[in-house]
């Protein structure tokens, strides 16, 4: 299930991000995170820190809770 989840993840990251008009590079840079670690996510290759979820949060100008509750959304069977 925890694949799944950082998948879902990711598609929640991809979207906000889509949604800003930016590119990974962009995201990256607001974000204080290395653009190829940003791509890992988006792609639920890793499984990311606490610190990192909220510096994603902040980058889209979203809380951490809003981007759990998208996840929590998508994951519901």
């Amino acid at each position: 299930m925890s694949d799944a989840i950082h998948k879902a993840f990711g598609r929640i990251i991809r979207r906000a991000r889509e949604l800003q008009g930016w590119s990974q590079e962009k995201l990256a840079e607001a974000a204080n995170l290395n653009r190829s670690y940003l791509g890992e996510v988006e792609r639920g290759l890793v499984s990311p820190s606490l610190a990192t979820i909220a510096k994603l949060a902040q980058a889209l100008r979203q809380t951490p809770s809003s981007l759990f509750d998208a996840l929590e959304e998508e994951t519901v069977d």
